[in-house]
């Protein structure tokens, strides 16, 4: 079977036609500097109204956060909790003994030990996901190393961004532009972890993206543009 096709450029979301363009990179790298890149790189192509999407991996990496996994010495704890997460299809995630110590050096002991007594106690009552409810953004978006579609960083952990809403706001401020941090992949549904646009139109852009515009691999489009357009006739923007 050959791969999927990429993604249509336009998208219908309650009746409403929303257009979604990658815009393409160079490697982005530790200390960029991020409202330069997006001048740089999505400034011609943006309009006003429109919203930048920035991939959450991407922010972290500019922000300093991705660590080579050959830095990063395992505890006991670490390697007790990682050999009893659950094994998925989608991903490594905190399975890598690297990146829970690192999911433990950011987040700290005693909040991890707490989440995972909360994970038997959900599990006691039939629930998921009580683990990262408690551990929090960096255990629930660390990418663990080996995962990475850029090889520049394929052996590297990558939590999630520092301060997300923050990094929206100061964004937008600099660039002018609502800015959507986004973490968006080919197994789960789109999740705008952090935003500058109303929670109605969060939740719009999420459902815009489902289907991974931006792509999974080595595709170098850690920036998109969301616009709202019009349309004249079915598939044809005004």
């Amino acid at each position: 079977m050959s791969p999927p096709g990429p993604a249509p450029r336009t998208v219908v979301v309650d009746s409403r036609t929303f257009e979604r363009i990658p815009i393409r990179t160079p490697v982005l790298m530790p200390g960029d500097d991020m409202p330069a890149i997006i001048r740089e790189h999505a400034g011609p192509h943006l309009r006003a109204g429109d919203t930048v999407v920035m991939s959450e991996s991407a922010v972290a990496i500019m922000q300093g956060r991705a660590r080579d996994w050959r830095t990063i010495h395992p505890s006991a704890l670490a390697r007790f909790l990682s050999e009893r997460v659950t094994k998925t299809t989608w991903g490594t995630g905190l399975r890598s003994s690297y990146a829970m110590q690192y999911a433990i050096e950011l987040t700290g002991a005693p909040r991890i030990l707490l989440a995972g007594l909360a994970h038997s106690v959900g599990r006691l009552l039939g629930k998921k996901g009580w683990f990262y409810l408690v551990a929090g953004l960096n255990a629930r978006m660390m990418d663990a190393e080996h995962t990475m579609g850029i090889a520049e960083f394929y052996e590297c952990c990558i939590p999630a961004p520092h301060d997300p809403p923050g990094t929206a706001r100061a964004l937008k401020a600099a660039t002018g532009y609502d800015v959507a941090i986004c973490d968006i992949n080919d197994i789960n549904p789109a999740w705008c972890v952090a935003s500058t646009l109303p929670k109605e139109q969060a939740r719009l852009l999420e459902r815009s993206f489902d289907d991974n515009p931006l792509g999974q691999s080595d595709e170098q489009t850690p920036i998109g543009i969301w616009r709202e357009v019009a349309m004249d006739s079915p598939g044809e923007p005004r």
